[in-house]
């Protein structure tokens, strides 16, 4: 049976929130999903043993404890829509969620596509992006700041493991979403030439001709700066280099997910309703 102890395989990140701010990254170790999805699959919708799923959801609900309630997940399209707690539980078609209660704790799932963590730096609020190249082109993490409802400027963003810029080849058609919205900027005299060499830097070309390789971390940075989030940490993943701990969509195709998941703890003496894990 794998290790029931999630600790060792799991990903903390390293940023500066308050103690009450729980987060975590999962890896492709620790459960008990089969060949192709080997070992912790978080996803549903992948082709794997739905009681497997189940399996491996326990045991991330598990080690979060019994503080927090179950998970909210989200089914996610690729889109900018972001969504709010739901004391039912159901499942959300969204990209983004924001969580504002104690006790609560939500995640996206990816392999390969960018998750972002945010928290308020006094904790009280806190939310967690899937951004892919269309979400992030579209302004997902912009949407997200927005409907937190606290200053940028007191954000902090954490970049988790994603499919880095040796291996993510795009087309003309990929440059041209991110690069637009700060040609049009400039051209209104909102930001400077500085930024749209920028996001050109962020697309070196690729071995194939008319192709680029695409850095998503630095995309994500400059979207999150253009509207006053410049506390950012993490990046420097790749999810297809490191087969033996990341699930990669782009290098495998069938494949599982993991998870990244943010939560507030309740503080002692807060009042909280919480339901048990299942």
């Amino acid at each position: 049976m794998p290790n029931p102890d999630l600790s060792p395989l799991l990903i903390r990140p390293d940023w500066p929130v308050p103690p009450s701010v729980v987060a975590v990254v999962t890896t492709r170790e620790g459960g008990c999903s089969t060949v192709p999805f080997d070992t912790f699959n978080l996803a549903v919708h992948v082709g794997d043993n739905p009681a497997d799923v189940e399996q491996n959801r326990r045991r991330l609900q598990a080690w979060l404890g019994g503080e927090l309630r179950p998970v909210q997940w989200l089914n996610q399209v690729h889109g900018t829509r972001v969504a709010a707690l739901r004391d039912d539980g159901q499942t959300e078609t969204a990209d983004a969620l924001v969580i504002d209660r104690p006790g609560c704790v939500g995640a996206v799932l990816t392999a390969d596509c960018l998750p972002v963590l945010l928290a308020a730096a006094d904790g009280s609020k806190v939310a967690v992006a899937h951004a892919g190249w269309r979400g992030l082109a579209g302004g997902i993490l912009e949407r997200t700041v927005a409907t937190m409802g606290v200053p940028a400027s007191g954000i902090v963003a954490w970049l988790g493991p994603a499919i880095g810029a040796c291996h993510f080849e795009v087309g003309e058609d990929v440059r041209e979403a991110f690069l637009e919205p700060f040609l049009e900027a400039f051209l209104e005299a909102q930001t400077d030439s500085r930024q749209c060499s920028a996001v050109e830097a962020a697309f070196r070309p690729a071995p194939t001709q008319g192709k680029y390789l695409a850095d998503l971390y630095t995309l994500a940075r400059l979207r999150l700066s253009a509207v006053g989030v410049d506390a950012v940490h993490g990046g420097g993943w790749c999810t297809v280099c490191d087969g033996s701990r990341f699930y990669s969509y782009r290098r495998d195709g069938l494949t599982g997910r993991m998870a990244t998941v943010i939560g507030i703890l309740p503080q002692p003496g807060q009042p909280q309703s919480i339901t048990s894990p299942s």
